[in-house]
């Protein structure tokens, strides 16, 4: 029978336990190497991805907006007085029209009779000023004549007087025949001069008379002018020269003053007016230079007039439009237009990425030498335009960068190009 020794079975315990203990550590190793590792880059389809290298160097800052070509000059035709349209005379279209060309004619039987009776009143209050100026003619002769004749007696009543006092100094004649001429003299004298008075009394009279009718007359004329001008506006004209665009009335319509009748438009003079985001508008201003792409030319212009008001995010922009328009251009043409904000000078920038604000910070994959892996880093942006953004911070000239949409990578900070 054997027997087996203690110290055989200790070493073989021992043994086990070494092993054992040896795989753990080994196992603990290889689990803490691998939490270390880093996970799996993904790959990604080198052709699907667009990317740009960081320069440094002069950057024009944009903004761009889509458009519209509108008329500088608008004319929206309002019915003077109310009336029936009886013939529309001009169908909206490219016929060109003048100021006097008639668009549509009206008709108003109270306004047409109101003007025959406005002419005839106005003749006979100008009739009437005739008579009352002859007869104002006539009081001012009379009384001329009547102060004539006063004013001759005044003189023979003065000459007579100086004959006697020379006959009475001769002694021919008697001291009360002389006092008697005097007498005769001084009141002739006063009887003149008033006379004289009241012939200017019976000119500033007749001429009050004439000047209440002149005032009557030109009350008619005016009142006539109005019914003549409203009769002679249910003939609507253009007003201006250009092209009738708009025409909403139909034949027989009844219309009230104030209502649209037509809308003229001059098509050789156009401006555009731009629809700029609100974020990118605060830039702009009056003056700076902009071109408008028709999709058949570009136009130079510069920015007349901005829009105060924010409206669906946007804010409207005029451009005056400086050079020839391309044929094809006409009012309601839409178009696209671009802003030049400003150039910066030595600045570090690089394509515009498909997401991130004007100074504000996001995620860029940058590539390595090889190209075939990119590393995420935080760049932060500064000012920016339509196809470029400024640097600040994260990038330095001849880095290369994804500017495509990553957003379906945002788990990783790498990934291999392929």
């Amino acid at each position: 029978m054997d027997i087996i020794r203690e110290d055989v079975a200790d070493k073989k315990r021992k043994k086990r336990l070494i092993i054992a203990a040896g795989s753990g550590a080994v196992i603990l190793l290889i689990t803490l190497g691998l939490s270390r590792l880093k996970p799996a880059a993904p790959t990604v389809d080198k052709s699907t991805v667009w990317t740009d290298t960081v320069k440094r160097g002069p950057m024009l800052r944009q903004v761009r907006g889509p458009g519209t070509l509108v008329p500088e000059e608008i004319r929206y035709i309002s019915a003077a007085t109310d009336g029936r349209i009886e013939r529309l005379v001009r169908l909206p279209g490219s016929t060109p029209v003048q100021p006097d060309t008639i668009l549509l004619e009206m008709s108003n039987p109270v306004l047409e009779r109101d003007a025959l009776d406005a002419e005839s009143q106005l003749r006979a209050v100008q009739a009437e000023l005739v008579n009352v100026r002859a007869q104002a003619d006539r009081q001012i002769m009379d009384q001329q004549a009547t102060a004539a004749t006063v004013r001759s007696d005044f003189h023979q009543a003065e000459l007579q007087a100086a004959t006697n006092e020379g006959l009475y100094k001769e002694g021919l004649i008697a001291d009360l025949t002389v006092k008697l001429s005097r007498v005769r003299a001084e009141e002739l004298a006063t009887r003149n001069a008033i006379e004289e008075k009241r012939v200017k009394s019976v000119a500033d009279a007749a001429e009050a008379q004439v000047a209440v009718q002149e005032a009557h007359v030109e009350q008619l004329k005016a009142l006539a002018a109005l019914k003549r001008s409203q009769k002679d506006a249910l003939h609507v004209r253009a007003g201006i020269s250009g092209v009738l665009q708009e025409l909403p009335v139909q034949v027989g319509q009844q219309v009230a003053p104030g209502t649209t009748l037509a809308k003229v438009a001059d098509p050789k003079r156009l401006k555009a007016q731009l629809k700029i985001a609100e974020t990118q508008a605060k830039d702009v201003v009056i003056g700076q230079p902009a071109s408008i792409d028709t999709r058949n030319g570009v136009v130079a212009g510069k920015v007349s007039r901005i829009d105060p008001a924010v409206q669906n995010g946007t804010v409207t922009v005029d451009v005056a439009l400086e050079g020839d328009l391309p044929l094809g251009a006409r009012p309601d043409l839409s178009v696209d237009g671009t802003v030049e904000l400003d150039r910066l000078k030595d600045v570090l920038f690089v394509g515009r990425p498909a997401f991130g604000q004007e100074k504000g910070q996001v995620g860029l994959f940058r590539l390595n030498e090889d190209g075939d892996e990119a590393t995420r880093v935080t760049v932060k942006l500064g000012k920016s335009s339509v196809n470029t953004v400024e640097i600040l911070e994260g990038l330095k000239p001849g880095d290369k960068v994804i500017l495509s949409d990553m957003s379906a990578w945002d788990a990783y900070d790498r990934v291999r190009l392929k």
